[in-house]
């Protein structure tokens, strides 16, 4: 059903007009918990147009075990709006999103329903995102310092080492030893943190990220994820990414390798997909918006991540892994936030999904860059 009208075709017009330019999906529900109407965003939101969605139920959204049911039924008994939060969706062969949900009678209609809806996993994102990136930046200047004041001493000490090595008995070789792995250790440990210390934005070029994933994978499967099966699920029309072919790598490979270790050995399997996702926008630097509409997304059967970690997966020294040293994801969540981007973690049924949303070019865009890549080459 539309919007109520009144008399006055001005007003009419006026809440029509309303109705379609408010920014949060909004859907009404006739007393069968049936879809009646929807505006603009909710059509945007549900990937459908609101013939399909008058078509549907609230069981084809919103999953059978929700409180959205009972909560439209006490919205419709009562003069007060209510809310509910963190209400799970999950529909067709999208991944479940969580949304906050507020619902309200209509009084001129009775037995309708108004039911707003807020998604909440990519304002979280953001929010966790900036935190992460924050913590990485501060990061940057104990690891330039770290560069400098433990990799000279840690030289003196590996040289030391094989000094004594080469003057005591095999008795004190297994000392020795331990020295050497130590030292490697700590030197690996600061490799890592080094690269936070590259605060310079990232080169500009266009980034087939298709190609970057095969890439990633490929060295996944020669090595640390020989024992995963991958399945990949990719639309191909996607336009290039602006940013850095190498950073980008490293945000790929990070993330499955994250993904193989979280994997089990027998009957491993990681996803990776890639998908168009209109209507996700940031704010700029410059007063402006820019629109995320890549979406890459990948998928493992671990176990998942502890309920009470997701919130903290991204800031450095964070792991739930006996050997992991808790700067991967830290790193993956500065490169994406460099590149204008954001990268979430979550829970989609069994398995732990991280989704990154990094912007695109446009067609005049891509030619500009393609040429200023040609030109540095023959340079």
């Amino acid at each position: 059903m539309k919007p109520p009208k009144t008399k006055r075709g001005a007003s009419t017009l006026s809440r029509e007009a309303v109705w379609a330019a408010l920014p949060m999906p909004c859907v009404i529900f006739d007393p069968e918990i049936r879809f009646a109407d929807a505006n603009a965003a909710a059509e945007l939101f549900f990937q459908t147009s609101v013939v399909s969605l008058r078509k549907a139920g609230l069981t084809d959204y919103f999953a059978p075990t929700s409180r959205v049911a009972e909560l439209i039924e006490q919205a419709r008994q009562g003069p007060l709006s209510l809310s509910e939060y963190a209400i799970e969706m999950n529909w067709r062969s999208n991944e479940p999103v969580l949304v906050d949900l507020q619902a309200a009678q209509v009084f001129d209609a009775p037995g309708n329903v108004l039911l707003t809806i807020q998604p909440r996993s990519v304002a979280e994102s953001m929010d966790r995102s900036l935190n992460a990136r924050g913590a990485a930046r501060s990061l940057s200047g104990f690891a330039a310092m770290m560069a400098h004041e433990i990799k000279n001493p840690l030289a003196g000490i590996s040289g030391a080492a094989q000094l004594l090595e080469m003057k005591l008995g095999d008795t004190e070789s297994e000392i020795i030893r331990l020295i050497h792995e130590e030292v490697d250790r700590v030197r690996s440990l600061v490799d890592r943190m080094e690269a936070f210390a590259i605060d310079a934005p990232p080169a500009r070029g266009a980034v087939n990220m298709h190609e970057v994933l095969d890439q990633a994978r490929r060295s996944a499967t020669a090595g640390y994820g020989r024992h995963v099966r991958f399945r990949e699920v990719y639309d191909p029309s996607l336009p290039p990414v602006p940013g850095d072919r190498g950073q980008l790598l490293q945000v790929c490979a990070n993330l499955i390798k994250n993904a193989a270790e979280a994997a089990p050995r027998q009957g491993g399997e990681i996803i990776l997909k890639t998908a168009f996702r209109p209507g996700v926008k940031v704010a700029t630097a410059g007063g402006g918006r820019e629109s995320l509409p890549f979406e890459l997304t990948v998928l493992d059967n671990g176990p998942g991540v502890p309920e009470e970690m997701l919130p903290h997966v991204f800031e450095p020294f964070v792991t739930s892994k006996t050997t992991g040293k808790g700067l991967g994801l830290s790193l993956v969540s500065k490169l994406v936030g460099d590149h204008g981007g954001v990268v979430e973690c979550r829970r989609v049924g069994e398995r732990t999904a991280f989704r990154v949303l990094l912007p695109v070019l446009t067609g005049t865009e891509v030619v500009s860059l393609g040429e200023a890549r040609v030109d540095k080459e023959t340079a």
